[in-house]
């Protein structure tokens, strides 16, 4: 069994703020730990408006707390993010994500992270970035 706590990790290597200060995602749970999947918990700071597209990956989102959206950039559709939203990217959907107030997002990942992933230039992550160090 595996037990950590959220205030634990967040004062740890586990906690990644991205280079472009669009968000901060606190790995709880990663490959190392071999159940086949990753959950973070992810904070998108207001204001923020930006592309995601996970080629190599499929993530399942639950928002906590806060007010945005997610634009689908296959169709178009526009769908709120509001506390109790689930959205699943289950086509390794592209789309835009915006954070009109600060966004607290449990995020589940597959194949899963390694820990110090940060999006490339064209919204995805790489699928073996380096593992966290100890």
């Amino acid at each position: 069994m595996i037990v950590r706590t959220l205030q634990e990790c967040e004062q740890s290597n586990r906690r990644i703020v991205s280079p472009d200060g669009n968000w901060e995602s606190t790995r709880m749970q990663l490959k190392e730990d071999q159940t086949g999947y990753a959950f973070n918990i992810t904070t998108i700071y207001a204001g923020k408006d930006f592309f995601l597209h996970y080629k190599r990956h499929f993530e399942s989102v639950y928002c906590i707390s806060g007010r945005g959206e997610i634009e689908s950039k296959v169709d178009g559709k526009v769908y709120p993010i509001t506390p109790g939203t689930l959205y699943i990217l289950d086509q390794h959907d592209p789309h835009m994500l915006r954070a009109f107030e600060e966004l607290k997002l449990a995020c589940v990942f597959n194949p899963p992270l390694t820990g110090r992933e940060v999006h490339n230039p064209d919204g995805s992550y790489d699928l073996e970035a380096a593992p966290i160090e100890a």
